[in-house]
């Protein structure tokens, strides 16, 4: 083998082979790695320099081919598998899991905790949707759970900030699927706030946003086209009861301000309908008010026809229909027909669970396509509204109970409950959602 022989400049002793330029901060000669100055190596090899191969270059740990090397050298996702066939296989795992996963090694820690994993997940079909209840106990305090009707369990959420866990009034909405916004509210010391924080069903974690212009509580929001909408509320001071109206745009991440309502009002229920946000609240003398806004005009418009005067809480949009519940414990359904202009009966379970406040229906949510009914005592009814066939006689998937941490219980048990006194509401739930991850 040829090899390039010349005279080093460093060498007075005779020749010496060439090494080739090398990308390394390593060293050939004998040198102990642990002498960091040029004095305690020359303590160790007398009369020498801290090198004598002075062609490695020195500064090779701040070039980007370092990265790339350090790229090619990790540990693979899976052993035996290139990355990309890792991923396929991971994306797979059950969202019930992923937990777990994260805590493997810090590749699958990062690779769950970016937007691609999921954003993967959820282009090919494969995301899944959870139910998150906020609840109020007794004492007042907030508390919040998760869960996933794949396995119907009730998964472990982290704590909800300090300053959300007594208050009264917030608003609850989703963004992109996976955020969960908590906004607005009045703190028991401090007042009405102008907080905003989202919680990521991706990273497991919660973050803050910008605030809100206006402070307000008791207020109505909804979701169009991917941007947060609140109006109306109360708030010190006074003018009590507001006007004002802001939107959020998480793409701008920042607040501004629409128009105004035509009548200042405190919402108590509000849905989306052919395009339009319909509230329905207390004026400031306590009177009933109707309003519909409308994104494309930026207006209000008082509401008046028959949606609005046989319009019950809970209600919900979807698939372009209007629903709502018939009977307090959520056992039927009403569908609103805008033909008509009137509501009509859509479907009955024919399984009444009882009149107490701790099954009174608090949500209704779209869940994998059904429309889930939530009650105050986390029992769950899931509804196939898309089916044909409306009757739960010849349909048995057309109305489904799902026992969660509450259970149902029989209508004698019901019935001597509410005799006995003992019916009474332990908590019960402010918001529900759905998230997907």
């Amino acid at each position: 083998m040829d090899q390039t022989i010349e005279r080093s400049p460093n060498a007075h002793r005779g020749f010496r082979v060439q090494a080739p330029l090398v990308d390394s901060v390593s060293c050939y000669c004998k040198v102990d790695s642990g002498f960091k100055t040029v004095v305690g190596a020359r303590k160790f090899v007398a009369g020498s320099k801290i090198c004598i191969q002075p062609d490695i270059n020195p500064h090779a740990h701040k070039t980007k081919n370092s990265r790339r090397e350090r790229s090619r050298v990790q540990s693979p996702l899976l052993p035996g598998l290139p990355d990309d066939l890792a991923i396929a296989c991971l994306i797979r795992v059950p969202r019930v899991e992923h937990n777990k996963l994260r805590l493997v090694c810090k590749r699958w820690y990062r690779l769950l905790a970016g937007n691609f994993f999921y954003s993967l997940r959820k282009s090919l079909g494969m995301a899944e949707e959870w139910v998150y209840v906020i609840k109020r106990d007794r004492d007042g305090r907030i508390s919040w759970h998760a869960f996933d009707p794949t396995y119907q369990l009730w998964q472990p959420l982290p704590p909800l900030p300090g300053e959300y866990s007594e208050a009264l009034g917030f608003g609850c909405a989703v963004l992109s699927g996976c955020h969960l916004y908590l906004f607005g509210g009045k703190d028991p010391i401090k007042g009405s706030m102008r907080r905003v924080i989202f919680y990521s069903a991706r990273t497991n974690k919660w973050h803050r946003a910008p605030d809100m212009l206006r402070k307000r509580h008791f207020f109505g929001s909804c979701v169009i086209n991917n941007c947060l909408y609140v109006a109306g509320g109360e708030c010190e001071g006074i003018q009590r009861t507001l006007r004002s109206a802001e939107v959020y745009d998480p793409n701008r991440n920042r607040w501004t301000f629409i128009a105004d309502m035509s009548t200042a009002m405190v919402p108590f229920i509000g849905v989306i309908y052919d395009g339009k946000w319909f509230l329905k609240g207390l004026g400031s003398h306590r009177e009933v008010l109707s309003e519909a806004y409308n994104p494309e005009n930026n207006g209000w418009s008082p509401v008046t026809d028959g949606m609005v005067a046989g319009w019950r809480n809970p209600s919900i949009s979807m698939n372009g229909c209007l629903y709502a519940l018939d009977c307090r414990d959520g056992c039927k359904l009403r569908v609103y027909d805008g033909a008509s202009d009137s509501w009509n009966r859509f479907i009955d379970s024919k399984l009444h669970l009882g009149s107490s406040r701790a099954l009174e229906a608090a949500a209704l949510v779209p869940l994998n396509g059904k429309l889930c009914i939530i009650r105050n005592n986390m029992s769950i009814s899931m509804v196939d509204v898309s089916s044909p066939d409306k009757q739960v006689e010849t349909n048995p998937h057309l109305w489904e109970n799902i026992a969660g941490k509450g259970h149902f219980r029989t209508l004698f048990t019901n019935l001597w409950s509410s005799i006995a006194g003992r019916g009474g509401l332990k908590s019960h739930i402010v918001h529900c959602q759905v998230l997907q991850a």
